[in-house]
């Protein structure tokens, strides 16, 4: 039995130290402020250490490597720890502006609303707009999934439909500084900082469908007006609390899904943990079993006819994109 329990508590022992070394040295090769080869001296030292320490563990000095270990850990964690994300760097010109709101009775007022003119994924017209909106007649809420890497993942975008044909989309996305780009692994260890885009249907869903040739779906989500606008205003809070301070990007914990669905949970009675919200590939699926899209159609068949990157590219990127893209597509409108 002592046998038993000791073997439990080295394997135990090894998965820590092994998890633990695999984020120290990913953390030291992604953020330390250093070149190339002294980043990467730091960090495979840091790993010969966690397979020292394994090792060890098999002998009888364990209870020594494992406190050697410990405070090498520490003095990474307090390091990380000072870690802030900045407010000013030289952004690219997409994700320069963060958008806030102020509402004044029944009106909203954003500020910095992106409205760019997009010729290919590296060529565009920058257009940024102060817009208003009357919260009264807020009357649908829209879907969007742009699927960029495969079947499980894709970008999420939130849109807010008025009745005077207005829509306002809305999409949280990684903070780039000019001349960077987005890696899933790197955003896991603070490269990246977070923004909150408030945008036209032409900007950031025109860019998906047409300049970027994505596979973006639509769906209409049932939900009434009221919480239509506890959504809205979840998102406008989100976005000048950002302004006021910046939060950093995780490719896992704070992405363009998770992000919404903590607002969603800020005033939603009930909203189930699901592994679709990380494959987010699946949020369609996971949201038809939660009753807000069609229910007489399947997902498959939402799919197919939401999927609107062809009817985008045939009709262009114009003045009536947003009416154009929706149609065939029934609405929610909730009184």
């Amino acid at each position: 039995m002592f046998r038993l329990i000791k073997g439990i508590a080295i394997a135990i022992a090894i998965l820590a130290v092994a998890l633990a070394t695999a984020w120290a040295a990913l953390a030291l090769w992604y953020r330390l402020p250093f070149g190339t080869l002294p980043r990467g001296l730091l960090a495979g030292g840091f790993a010969i250490l966690g397979l020292t320490v394994i090792a060890g563990l098999f002998r009888r000095r364990a209870l020594r490597a494992l406190t050697t270990f410990t405070l090498a850990l520490a003095a990474v964690i307090l390091w990380w720890s000072t870690l802030t994300p900045p407010d000013a760097r030289n952004w690219s010109p997409d994700v320069a502006r963060q958008v806030t709101g102020r509402v004044a009775g029944d009106t909203l007022t954003l500020t910095d609303v992106r409205n760019f003119s997009w010729q290919t994924p590296e060529e565009f017209s920058e257009s940024w707009e102060t817009r208003s909106y009357d919260l009264t007649t807020l009357n649908t809420v829209d879907l969007f999934m742009s699927y960029w890497a495969g079947p499980q993942m894709a970008h999420m975008i939130v849109s807010f439909g008025f009745e005077n044909g207005d829509h306002i989309a809305w999409s949280v996305e990684v903070r780039r500084q000019l001349g960077g780009g987005f890696s899933p692994i790197a955003d896991l260890f603070k490269s990246n900082t977070l923004v909150i885009l408030a945008a036209d249907e032409r900007d950031v869903v025109g860019t998906r469908t047409n300049a970027r040739g994505e596979n973006v779906q639509l769906f209409r989500i049932d939900v009434s007006p009221e919480t239509a606008r506890a959504l809205l205003m979840q998102y406008v809070g989100a976005a000048n609390s950002l302004a006021a301070r910046p939060e950093w990007y995780n490719s896992l914990t704070t992405n363009c899904t998770t992000v919404v669905m903590t607002m969603i949970r800020a005033f939603a009675d009930e909203v189930p943990l699901d592994w679709r919200v990380l494959a987010n590939g699946y949020l369609p699926d996971y949201a038809w079993e939660q009753g807000v899209l069609d229910q007489t159609r399947t997902v498959n068949e939402l799919r197919a006819l939401g999927s609107i990157t062809p009817i985008a590219q045939a009709h262009g990127v114009t003045p009536d994109f947003s009416a154009v893209i929706r149609e065939g597509i029934p609405a929610f409108i909730s009184n």
